[in-house]
């Protein structure tokens, strides 16, 4: 039985504003909420005209006042970048807002290019290197256990939310993995990312897993590319936007989210279709039927209960029915999981 959450990185379409791309993302997640998904997580991402959610911190709690009870969290927060003693009063504020809600999902990559990260990490000489460390202080904050730093140890998060985030460590390397199971956290594979391999990942992750003060067990997620439609033909359509902008983005180009229209018309190379088209692989795009049994065949071989789906569309109305068409394919109860 699969719970099914979502992933949003407030993506900007041609011909859009960024206030847009964040008005629909408080219209979506009301919309999956009201459809049955369980999680709301949203990403970081720097530099780039294309992504409007560079602060899930910010997004985060205008997300949970417009909904009512699905669990909101960062996917995630990319904490190379910050301060562990910030990221964890930020998240027990949050959690304090909104008790029993929030997930604080953690990311070690950029969420940019190279000259955006350096002006972020502007005027501190702890680099990335760092990030493990990094994790085991958040995680020693927000649960009361000992940071790795140990001149950190009487360092005190106020408020003392009485319940703390859902800490997740995101990832889509085994690296990732290993270091989710070093210091017993949660894994959510970005599969979206990187879909080969992750079974291998996600057995890593498992085998090597020890368990923690708030984690007995290996627990994780999975984080799916999908378009919907009513058709295969729709959803292939629907799709070719995705194919230029992973392109793009291979090639540095960080611009607004194409229309179907655009993409058709776009002059691919051959290099730079069959590039476009190894990204497209790792989607699972057709009809409801079609993906609900991509995302149970992945879900199965990599042994998880939860999914994250990340559907973007160049319109907002054929993105909304996509996620509806798969809940009602899974037939989502009210707290997210399949009916049986």
């Amino acid at each position: 039985m699969l719970t099914l959450s979502v992933l949003d990185q407030s993506p900007i379409s041609s011909g859009a504003t960024a206030y847009e791309a964040i008005d629909d993302t408080i219209r979506l997640a009301q919309a999956t909420e009201k459809m049955g998904y369980y999680r709301y997580w949203l990403a970081e991402h720097h530099g780039t005209d294309g992504l409007a959610g560079c602060a899930p911190e910010i997004l985060i709690p205008r997300v949970a006042s417009a909904t009512s009870k699905m669990r909101v969290g960062s996917g995630g927060v990319m904490l190379s970048h910050y301060s562990p003693l910030k990221v964890a009063e930020n998240f027990s504020l949050l959690s304090t807002m909104y008790p029993g809600r929030i997930d604080l999902g953690l990311g070690r990559a950029p969420g940019g290019d190279r000259v955006t990260s350096l002006g972020m990490a502007y005027g501190s000489s702890v680099g990335v290197e760092y990030y493990p460390t990094k994790v085991v202080d958040l995680k020693a904050f927000l649960t009361g256990g000992t940071p790795a730093n140990e001149a950190l140890a009487h360092c005190q998060i106020t408020p003392n939310a009485p319940e703390a985030p859902e800490i997740w460590l995101l990832g889509s390397s085994d690296s990732s993995a290993r270091l989710a199971a070093m210091v017993g956290l949660p894994f959510s594979f970005a599969h979206f990312i990187n879909p080969y391999g992750a079974q291998e990942i996600l057995r890593i992750y498992s085998e090597s897993f020890k368990p923690s003060e708030i984690l007995r067990q290996p627990l994780a997620n999975i984080c799916i590319g999908a378009v919907c439609a009513q058709t295969e033909e729709d959803a292939v359509h629907l799709s070719k936007s995705r194919m230029l902008w992973r392109l793009q983005l291979e090639k540095g180009q960080l611009g607004p989210y194409p229309s179907p229209e655009e993409a058709e018309a776009y002059p691919y190379t051959d290099q730079e279709r069959r590039i476009a088209e190894k990204a497209q692989r790792g989607a699972v795009i057709g009809t409801p039927a079609i993906v609900k049994a991509g995302i149970e065949s992945i879900a199965e071989e990599c042994g998880v209960e939860e999914v994250m789906v990340v559907t973007i569309c160049h319109d907002f109305e054929s993105r909304v029915r996509s996620y509806r068409l798969v809940a009602e394919a899974f037939g989502l109860n009210d707290d997210g999981k399949e009916r049986s």
